[in-house]
């Protein structure tokens, strides 16, 4: 078991702390949902419209192709049909039609060549190039490739002739033997039509592109007109109008927005609420104290009798210190409110150490009461993560709380303990009170909440502080009686705050 320290000794000045530097929020450049929405539409479409005349041209090449090389290969194979072995010589039949077909061309150029089972050429032009087939195919069947004449390109079909099934006269040989004719054309037809295809595809997609930019925007602006008549709806709004927006004329995909804001307004009208009832009933409070003081000034003013005067100031400086305790604690209400864990990150402190402090500022005001103040606390720190200035309000109220209604002669403790299965830290005041009912207990913590039949003076504010320092802590704040009193008039009460431990940071235990 820890052992257990009492304190009795004068109160000790605490540190300064340097304030933080509060960084600068970033700045954020606003982004058009409009226009955001129209990039990504029109970027992909204007990409995709040179890969569609990509794809045009080449479909187009294709077509093109198709007519013009069923047209070579008749050329080709009218040629072969013409080329016969004679007494083992090739020789060939051109006749006249045959010979018009390759010159009949008035834009195209034809180049024909047949070459004989060595090689040697039998007729044609002898600058057309040989095939760079690796094995030769089959004979009779046509071959098409794109080469080069005399710098111009052209599209060339060829074909072998087995000149074993073409003899004429003895049959010299019955090994296969392969003659190559070939007939080629320049490609200035072929481009002509592609040119024109690409014309009757291209052109009307200048006309079908801007059309579509208009619609793409026309599209875009019905599409957020929603958007716009549900500002015009909020900025035609009355200041003081927090009641739900409609959404009976919203878009399925606009509702989850106007849900979040319509539970925005709720949470915002009832915060106002408890704002306004905060404001009057810290107003009713105020009026008290001010209208003492008020009166004790103006019937100083008519005494003439010193000790009268005496009595007239002695009461208006107790109206004073009651009016300044709850203007504090309503401004430590307001703070403990309004705090944020990102203007004040939380910290990792040591509880026991908080609570020793705490309670050496107390001392004075336990020995003017004839209270026994005390601390109990573990030998080892008690890390939890927290607001110290926060947690130190806190413990503040509870002792004050404890020394208001422990009656002169009690005791009051403060007692820092760990459960280290629940991972928890406990802070517990205790006193020898008349304690709290059981029913009373579920209001206590309500602002301006004062228990009928108390003559203890109070503005009704410390255990809401309590609650809301608690809260922003994420801990729970248990109200029981306290166990080492016996006397039924008086059970005590114990006011128990549990913090979640935080991970331990090395720390140097001083002792008291």
């Amino acid at each position: 078991m820890p052992d257990t320290h009492r304190l009795h000794a004068a109160a000790v000045d605490a540190e300064a702390s340097n304030p933080g530097t509060v960084p600068q929020p970033e700045e954020h450049t606003q982004r058009s949902l409009f226009g955001e929405i129209l990039d990504w539409m029109l970027v992909p479409l204007l990409l995709l419209w040179p890969l569609s005349i990509a794809v045009t041209y080449l479909v187009a090449k294709s077509i093109a192709n198709e007519p013009f090389d069923r047209a070579l290969d008749d050329k080709v194979t009218i040629v072969a049909q013409q080329v016969k072995e004679v007494d083992g010589k090739v020789v060939t039949r051109l006749s006249g039609p045959a010979k018009d077909i390759l010159h009949a061309d008035d834009i195209d150029t034809i180049y024909y060549q047949i070459l004989d089972a060595h090689g040697a050429l039998v007729e044609g032009d002898p600058e057309m190039p040989l095939p760079k087939d690796a094995e030769i195919p089959p004979s009779w069947s046509t071959q098409f490739r794109y080469d080069f004449i005399r710098n111009a390109e052209v599209r060339i079909a060829y074909t072998y002739v087995d000149l074993h099934k073409t003899q004429v006269g003895p049959q010299l040989s019955m090994e296969p033997r392969l003659a190559l004719v070939q007939v080629g054309e320049t490609l200035d037809k072929r481009s002509q039509l592609v040119n024109q295809i690409i014309k009757g595809v291209i052109v009307p997609e200048f006309i079908i592109l801007p059309i579509a930019l208009v619609l793409v925007w026309f599209a875009l602006t019905r599409g957020l007109r929603p958007l716009a008549e549900l500002q015009q709806r909020i900025r035609a709004r009355r200041p003081d109008d927090l009641s739900p927006i409609d959404s009976g004329h919203v878009p399925e995909e606009i509702l989850p927005l106007v849900a979040s804001l319509n539970e925005m307004l709720e949470r915002l009208s009832q915060s106002l609420k408890i704002q306004k009832r905060f404001i009057a009933d810290a107003a009713h409070q105020m009026k008290t104290p001010l209208a003492g003081m008020r009166m004790q000034s103006e019937l100083a003013l008519r005494q003439t009798d010193q000790t009268e005067i005496y009595k007239s100031l002695e009461q208006l400086t107790k109206s004073s210190k009651s009016a300044t305790r709850m203007v504090n604690q309503l401004l430590a209400l307001a703070r403990a409110e309004n705090q944020a864990p990102a203007t004040q990150p939380m910290q990792v402190l040591d509880l026991s150490e908080l609570a020793r402090d705490t309670v050496q500022g107390w001392i004075p005001a336990s020995f003017n009461r004839k209270i026994d103040l005390g601390l109990e606390q573990p030998d080892e720190p008690v890390m939890v993560s927290g607001d110290a200035t926060m947690l130190h309000e806190l413990l503040s109220n509870l002792i004050d709380n404890a020394l208001s209604y422990t009656p002169a002669g009690g005791n009051a403790t403060v007692r820092v303990r760990v459960d280290e299965k629940s991972q928890l830290a406990f802070l517990e005041v205790e006193d020898n009170g008349p304690g709290i009912a059981p029913h009373e207990r579920a209001h206590i913590f309500e602002r301006f909440y004062r228990i009928l039949g108390t003559n203890v003076e109070g503005s009704g504010l410390g255990l809401a502080i309590v609650r809301e320092i608690a809260q922003q802590h994420d801990a729970e704040v248990e109200i029981l009686n306290n166990p080492h009193c016996r006397d039924p008039k008086f059970p005590g009460c114990l006011m128990r705050v549990a913090l979640h431990l935080a991970q331990a940071v090395p720390f140097s235990d001083d002792s008291i």
